[in-house]
């Protein structure tokens, strides 16, 4: 899966996700972008949104969205990486343009 870090996901997250194909929107300097048009821009490109942004279901528009999203409680990276199966078994079970929150213990 080709997944895209919203820049307030911790990028070694990454490392917990060894099958996937991550990126961070810095690193294609679509760091300055709002939400709205780094989803457009992240859809031909990306199968998933990762991010920490508990607005973006509120402040977006997300229906006709082909992306999915997975929107994580916390970006506290120990919390993530003890909770990487978690993780990994959500995003195995996500469709496209499947919205999911995922509540990080």
């Amino acid at each position: 899966m080709r997944i895209l870090f919203d820049e307030c996901v911790p990028w070694p997250l990454h490392r917990e996700l060894p099958d996937h194909q991550c990126q961070t929107a810095q690193e294609l300097d679509w760091n300055r972008i709002k939400n709205g048009e780094l989803l457009a821009l992240a859809e031909p490109h990306f199968d998933l949104f990762l991010t920490s942004d508990q607005n973006l279901r509120y402040q977006q528009n997300l229906a006709g969205r082909s992306i999915a999203i997975l929107e994580l409680s916390t970006n506290k990276l120990r919390r993530l990486q003890a909770a990487a199966k978690l993780i990994l078994e959500n995003l195995a079970s996500m469709g496209p343009a499947e919205f999911r929150r995922l509540e990080i213990p």
